[in-house]
């Protein structure tokens, strides 16, 4: 006899697998070179490897703190001051987060209720949309410009309603490589201004800026800060994203209800890991040549695509490439990004991946926070096609 099925209506009908692990999988099935998903082939810091050995030695092993080990929450503090000139509190402002998407569905899970509106660029990273929807909100979508992906702050503005509780921001930005200039910034503040709007800024890769580029935090702009949320990561900074750890600041009345929530989804996060990373920020050498670190890479790999018939839109920042295959072929991207991995043995990510509505650029989005060994073969298969 069959067992009978609940009958289940989905709280996100139409959300299919995160398109990281469908093309990572099939990257893997195939054995292609996997740059598509965004984790580094290198290894960790070896010192930062001793320190948590340490760390476990020593006995932080039991839980840490619900808002995080105090002792990083003052680091945290710290570096953002000598970065941004912006003085938090490491009381009262600063929590620690199993990782930034964690960070992010708890903000979004703190603030949106039923219908209230939440205005998110696109291409978007893929887990912006579904945490409002899951939290009853409404997502109104604004298009970058392709293909610089800038901001049209004259239609952001006409986006606004009473209902708006928040607008997510990204910068450097996944998955286009674009930035946030400071006119950016002021226009944002602008809008913002005498509203009740809450900006959650995603800044996973503050580190992870190139040509010269400064990273624009809402954390610079006092008047934003003051209701702004700011979600960071180390698990970028430090080459290890295995170790979902991340980090929200924020006002004092905003954190109070980020933790209300927070210590119902995770409450605690890796103990030694925390005494550890707190240690070894105390050194600004470890995450201050980041950029330059990540330069070299996209240009080892930038410069071996040459003689190939991609069009390289540029990236300022993070540790993604985009390229326009349109003059390779029609094919819709998703069907693009297929063909290499079987045929050519190459795994990217096809942006259109990152739209509501899968729009079709001819572009897709490749890794290179790889091993320069890696970043040549996969050069040397992409110049072939």
């Amino acid at each position: 006899m069959n067992a009978s099925k609940t009958n289940i209506i989905s709280k996100l009908p139409g959300v299919e697998t995160s398109i990281f692990a469908v093309m990572t999988g099939l990257s893997i099935k195939h054995n292609a070179i996997n740059l598509a998903q965004g984790f580094p082939d290198f290894p960790v810091s070896k010192d930062l490897i001793s320190i948590i050995h340490k760390k476990m030695l020593e006995g932080y092993n039991q839980y840490a703190p619900m808002p995080g080990v105090m002792a990083l929450r003052e680091e945290i503090v710290a570096k953002t001051y000598k970065t941004h000139g912006y003085s938090y509190n490491s009381e009262n402002e600063v929590s620690i987060t199993a990782g930034a998407t964690q960070a992010i569905f708890t903000c979004i899970s703190a603030f949106i209720r039923q219908e209230d509106e939440v205005i998110i660029f696109e291409p978007a990273y893929d887990s912006y949309s579904p945490s409002v929807k899951l939290n009853g909100g409404i997502v109104k979508f604004v298009k970058l410009k392709f293909p610089d992906y800038s901001i049209d702050w004259h239609e952001v503005a006409r986006m606004i309603t009473s209902r708006t509780k928040m607008i997510i921001i990204n910068s450097p930005h996944n998955p286009t490589g674009s930035l946030l200039t400071n006119h950016d910034i002021q226009e944002l503040q602008r809008i913002t201004k005498n509203t009740d709007i809450i900006v959650l800024s995603d800044e996973v890769y503050e580190h992870i800026i190139f040509d010269g580029f400064e990273h624009q935090s809402v954390s610079a702009f006092p008047e934003l800060a003051e209701r702004s949320i700011v979600v960071g990561s180390f698990g970028k900074t430090f080459h290890a994203t295995g170790w979902k750890i991340g980090f929200v600041l924020a006002p004092e009345n905003l954190m109070i209800e980020f933790r209300k929530a927070h210590q119902f989804n995770v409450f605690a996060v890796n103990t030694p890991i925390q005494h550890a990373l707190a240690e070894y920020l105390k050194n600004p050498e470890n995450y201050r040549h980041l950029g330059e670190f990540y330069q070299q890479k996209r240009d080892f790999f930038v410069e071996r695509l040459a003689g190939s018939r991609f069009k390289i839109i540029p990236s300022y920042g993070t540790y993604f490439q985009l390229l326009d295959y349109s003059a390779i072929s029609n094919e819709p991207e998703m069907d693009f990004a297929k063909r290499l991995i079987l045929e050519n043995g190459i795994g990217g990510i096809p942006v259109s991946a990152f739209y509501t509505k899968k729009d079709d650029n001819k572009t897709l989005r490749f890794c290179f926070a790889k091993s320069e060994e890696t970043l040549e073969k996969a050069a040397q298969i992409l110049c072939k096609i």
